[in-house]
């Protein structure tokens, strides 16, 4: 597994790589927690690659619901079909039990997942920030991996995907959809990890380029700061400093920090300095 995984150019550390395996192994949901840009998502994309699986994502955000998550009906369709069955004078399709049908079916991400045929990695990211009654309707997804839509019964999945839920931890998720899940926190990188992250995933980058930027996120992520850089950001600073053939990383702020408050502190507090 964690050869597969690096394959994709994602470096995970063994009780990571440890946890991965078991969902795969035991078909069950993976929850993985931690800050923001610490490479959740990641692992759901590098899964995916590294076993030729199709990757579903459904991002949530506050106030998502069934027909975003999972189904809705093409009602433009719909209304065109009736008025074409009463141009023609015919019966129209609600009548004939048409209009609820699957050909007027649009599936979400979650009924595309339990409809694909074939292998699925379904990513359900930031799960912390739908409501609590959305995190209801997953428990009898996760349970089953099948859905009831009231207008066509109930569907249950072709083969069971293996599903990655993400949270940043805006708030505590319910015990019970804990309980059906492995469970993982990823935290920060160590600066000699973040080295071989950077010299994974930008090719041909120096190595002193590699080691000064780790050491500079690894200052940053010691102060306090309203937004500090994640592994993304490292990247990025990287490519960014090998773009400019070695510039300087003051100089380069804006590609790390993204708030102008902590970028004047930093600059104010010479926090960079001998990097």
């Amino acid at each position: 597994m964690a050869e597969a995984l690096a394959g994709q150019g994602y470096l995970a550390d063994r009780a990571l790589t440890i946890v991965v395996y078991l969902a795969a192994a035991l078909e069950q949901p993976l929850l993985l927690e931690g800050e923001a840009g610490v490479g959740k998502t990641e692992v759901a994309k590098a899964l995916a690659g590294a076993t030729g699986a199709r990757l579903i994502r459904l991002q949530c955000h506050e106030g998502i619901d069934l027909h975003q998550a999972l189904y809705d009906w093409d009602y433009q369709r719909q209304l065109l079909a009736i008025r074409a069955a009463e141009a023609s004078a015919v019966e129209a399709p609600d009548a004939s039990g048409r209009l609820f049908s699957r050909e007027f079916l649009l599936r979400r991400p979650l009924l595309e997942a339990l409809e694909h045929q074939g292998p699925v990695v379904l990513l359900i990211d930031e799960i912390d920030r739908a409501d609590d009654e959305f995190e209801a309707f997953l428990l009898e997804l996760l349970s089953d991996f099948q859905v009831t839509i009231p207008e066509l019964g109930t569907v249950t999945a072709r083969g069971r995907p293996l599903v990655v839920l993400t949270s940043n931890r805006t708030r505590e998720l319910h015990d019970a959809l804990k309980r059906r899940c492995l469970y993982h926190w990823i935290d920060y990188p160590t600066p000699d990890r973040e080295a071989a992250i950077v010299r994974a995933r930008v090719p041909g980058v120096p190595e002193e380029i590699a080691a000064r930027v780790c050491r500079g996120v690894a200052r940053l992520r010691g102060q306090e700061l309203y937004k500090v850089p994640g592994v993304g950001e490292t990247i990025s600073w990287a490519q960014a400093l090998l773009a400019l053939e070695d510039g300087d990383l003051s100089d380069t702020l804006g590609v790390a920090l993204k708030v102008r408050e902590d970028i004047e502190r930093v600059r104010e507090d010479r926090v960079l300095e001998g990097v």
